[in-house]
């Protein structure tokens, strides 16, 4: 009977999918809708808030009432109080008659405030009063009016964090989420996300009378795995978007990700907070070292390898073996078997494979190729800091020399920049 009642829902609002997450919301929604409870509808922007709050609306005795809903971050807060409550004439500037506020037009109805976290704190206090006692007062007004409005409220900001900080009355919270709802996003609903595609495509093919675009089976599967930020908003416009404007009807991969957002690439943050700024130098001198130890030790492989070719080599990689432990060869493949006497003249035997007598002066010769590798490689270290510097002097050019867009350029903060400008004399720059 419930999946009945559950289909019946699905096919009155619109509501295409069979994701758990998606069911269990619908569910939630039917049952809540007689009764009178405050609901809070949490879920990200585009993933379908507002058609659970007409569930609710329309399944409920209030039916017949009248529904509004109202997008509280579309107000601006100087006059959402009036929007909301109403004000008398001459409360504020602008304002020459008594107007009615959403309250008072509603009464009998229902509310939806969507993006609830949005409201000003003043705001909140009004709205509470409202929800505890069915009482508002106008702007600019001394009487008290009755109202009887029941409101459902949806956010895509996490409200608990928003109490820690002080911008969302906790009491207020508390009496909202008397019984939550979480519309999941488009990424957590499967195989939903091709049913949705397949609905817009069938939508648009008849407004704009041709056929359906089609995705093939590359292609859908490329489209599953898509994180979708904008979620069903975004789904929809993709649609709509092949829809008008591709000649073939049916969509390969390669066709299908020029209209798919690149995602942007971001360094990992290592730490969050206050101390982001200071810490992104942090992150860029990690990097730099960290790509400089790679090349270290592809610089490494490179010499134990011309070495291992070389019947100097052995004796350099005997002598140094601190410096080769890590390579894949084992250092018993090149013992030494000379005597103290011995090290001191020319020729030296060296057990190789090719058991070759060798002049000393070729591995002279050797060890000054190590040695010089090995000035190249503290020079490299050295030039940290020249890096840091040309960095710090592209991204003033770029910024016209306008310090505050060098240093969000660059990642860090305008006083950890002042201190780079002193420290390499760039202040003139």
């Amino acid at each position: 009977k419930m999946d009945q009642e559950i289909l019946s829902i699905k096919q009155r609002f619109g509501i295409i999918g069979n994701s758990a997450a998606l069911v269990h919301a619908i569910k939630v929604a039917s049952q809540v809708a007689p009764t009178e409870m405050s609901v809070l509808i949490t879920g990200e922007s585009g993933s379908g808030k507002e058609s659970f709050s007409k569930i609710i609306h329309h399944l409920s005795k209030r039916k017949h009432g009248q529904f509004i809903a109202i997008n509280c971050g579309a107000i601006p807060e100087g006059t959402i109080d009036s929007e909301l409550f109403g004000h008398e004439k001459g409360a504020f500037t602008g304002a020459l008659d008594n107007r009615k506020g959403y309250f008072e037009v509603t009464n009998g109805g229902t509310i939806f405030l969507d993006e609830i976290g949005e409201l000003p704190i003043g705001t909140q206090a009004r709205l509470l009063r409202v929800l505890e006692n069915g009482e508002y007062i106008r702007v600019g007004s001394s009487k008290i009016q009755k109202t009887d409005v029941r409101v459902i409220a949806a956010t895509n900001v996490k409200l608990l964090e928003a109490m820690e900080k002080g911008k969302f009355r906790e009491d207020l919270y508390y009496r909202l989420n008397t019984v939550p709802i979480f519309v999941p996003p488009l990424r957590e609903r499967g195989n939903d996300i091709s049913l949705l595609f397949r609905k817009f495509a069938t939508d648009f093919a008849e407004q704009y009378r041709v056929k359906p675009v089609k995705l093939d089976e590359e292609a859908n599967q490329s489209l599953l795995k898509y994180a979708f930020p904008g979620n069903i908003r975004q789904l929809k416009n993709l649609a709509e978007q092949m829809s008008a404007l591709e000649m073939e009807r049916e969509i390969n991969v390669a066709t299908l990700n020029k209209y798919l957002p690149k995602p942007k690439r971001q360094l990992p943050a290592l730490f969050k907070g206050e101390e982001a700024n200071s810490i992104s130098e942090r992150e860029l001198l990690y990097k730099v070292l960290f790509d400089m130890q790679k090349d270290m030790t592809e610089l490494k492989k490179l010499v134990f390898q011309f070495m291992q070719n070389d019947n100097s080599g052995a004796q350099i990689i005997h002598d140094n073996q601190e410096l080769f432990h890590d390579m894949n060869k084992k250092m018993e493949d090149f013992p030494l078997e000379t005597t103290t006497v011995e090290k001191q003249k020319a020729p030296i035997l060296i057990h190789s494979d090719s058991q070759q007598v060798i002049d000393k002066h070729m591995v002279d010769i050797a060890y000054d190729k190590v040695e010089d590798i090995s000035h190249e490689v503290e020079e490299e270290v050295l030039s940290i800091e020249a890096k840091e510097k040309e960095l710090i002097i592209k991204a003033l050019k770029k910024n016209n020399n306008k310090r505050k867009y060098a240093a969000q350029d660059l990642g860090i903060s305008e006083r950890t920049l002042y201190r780079k400008l002193k420290q390499y004399d760039l202040d003139d720059n």
